[in-house]
Formats: structure tokens, C-alpha cells, sequence
């Protein structure tokens, strides 16, 4: 068999450019739906949903989720919707309907998501309330509001988020230790209702 200097044969050099091959494939093979975590939407007020039910005409309704976080359905009345998942909406309002049609089959689809919104407010070049689709973190909502002012107070900025109990609490966010890389956990995933204030 030829050799080449150093002792690197021609087969050597064959498995070594097999084994490159190999590992291009695995690192530009895409990632599939099984390896990306799931994450659902939870529905809020000011939501626009569509709910159908198959071959029944008069049961195909697009429905705004009203402050309250209800929907008005026919035959079922008033659904709560806000905080809950398309596919808990969907379960439910099966359950409530099949009393009236068996056999049915129910689809729940968003048709806006106006209702998931935060705010900007403060020293930011254009302040005002922003409809994220679906997540957004602190950094990406300055970036919608335009940034920050030449005055703003980078390390005191905080998120106000309202609780379960309609407590509300602060989250400390300090810009420049997330801009340089530093205490990234600072930098959340808004939740629908947080406001973001730049002192």
C-alpha cells in the first residue's frame, strides 16, 4: 500500500474523512419536534378564539375572551377561558356539549393573541404596551420599546408582575451586567401583564 510521510496511509486518511463526514451530518441534522420542549400558550382576556363543532353550522363561533377571561358559547353558556390551554378549552367545552351531540368533534383555535401583552415604561425611546407572540425576555422588550434614553438608570430597572393573590412584587433587572454577559438568569421571560419600568 502507498504510504505518505509520517507514516498516514491512504485508509487512514479514508476513515478519518468518514468520521468528519459522520459528525458534519450529526451537527447539521435538524432538531426534531421531540427534542424542543413544548411550550403552550395559556389563553388571556382580550384573546380572540374560534370554536367549531364539526357538521353543526350553528355551533362555529369566533368568540372575544371578555375582561372577566369567560367566553359565551351556544348551549353551554359561559366558559372560563383565561389562563387555561386550547386543549383544556377544547376538552372542556367537548364535555359540556356531548350531552346535546354525541359523537362530536370539537376544534379551538386562536385567531389573535391581543390579549398577551406587556408594558415599557419610563426613560425608553417609545414606551407603550406590546403584544408579544408568544414570550418575549427583558432585553428583547427594551429592544420593542426602542431602547433606552441617554438618562436612563440601567441598573435599577425592575419588572412588576402581578400574582395569583393580585399581590404584585418587583424583579431587579440591572442592564449592564446582562449586557455584558454577566447574571443572565436577570434576564426573564416576560409574563402576560409585567411591566417593564426604566427609571
Amino acid at each position: 500500500m502507498r504510504t505518505f510521510k509520517n507514516n498516514v496511509t491512504l485508509q487512514s486518511i479514508g476513515r478519518r474523512l468518514a468520521e468528519l463526514l459522520t459528525l458534519s451530518l450529526v451537527l447539521t441534522a435538524p432538531v426534531s419536534a421531540q427534542d424542543t420542549p413544548y411550550e403552550p400558550y395559556y389563553v388571556q382576556a382580550g384573546d380572540t378564539l374560534e370554536v367549531s363543532v364539526w357538521k353543526e353550522e350553528d355551533l362555529q363561533k369566533e368568540v372575544l375572551v371578555r375582561p372577566d377571561g369567560r367566553i359565551s358559547f351556544p348551549l353551554i353558556g359561559d366558559i372560563d377561558v383565561a389562563g387555561r390551554t386550547i386543549d383544556e378549552l377544547r376538552l372542556e367545552i367537548t364535555d359540556r356539549l356531548v350531552k346535546f351531540i354525541p359523537d362530536l368533534t370539537v376544534t379551538v383555535t386562536i385567531q389573535s393573541i391581543n390579549g398577551n401583552r406587556i408594558y415599557v415604561i419610563g426613560k425608553v425611546n417609545s414606551p407603550g404596551s406590546f403584544v408579544v407572540n408568544p414570550r418575549v425576555d427583558v432585553m428583547q422588550a427594551l429592544s420593542l420599546a426602542g431602547g433606552t434614553t441617554a438618562f436612563a438608570a440601567l441598573d435599577d430597572i425592575i419588572i412588576l408582575r402581578r400574582e395569583s393573590d393580585s399581590s404584585q412584587r418587583a424583579i431587579n433587572f440591572k442592564y449592564k451586567d446582562v449586557a455584558r454577559g454577566r447574571s443572565l438568569d436577570q434576564n426573564v421571560i416576560l409574563h402576560s401583564g409585567d411591566i417593564v419600568v426604566v427609571p
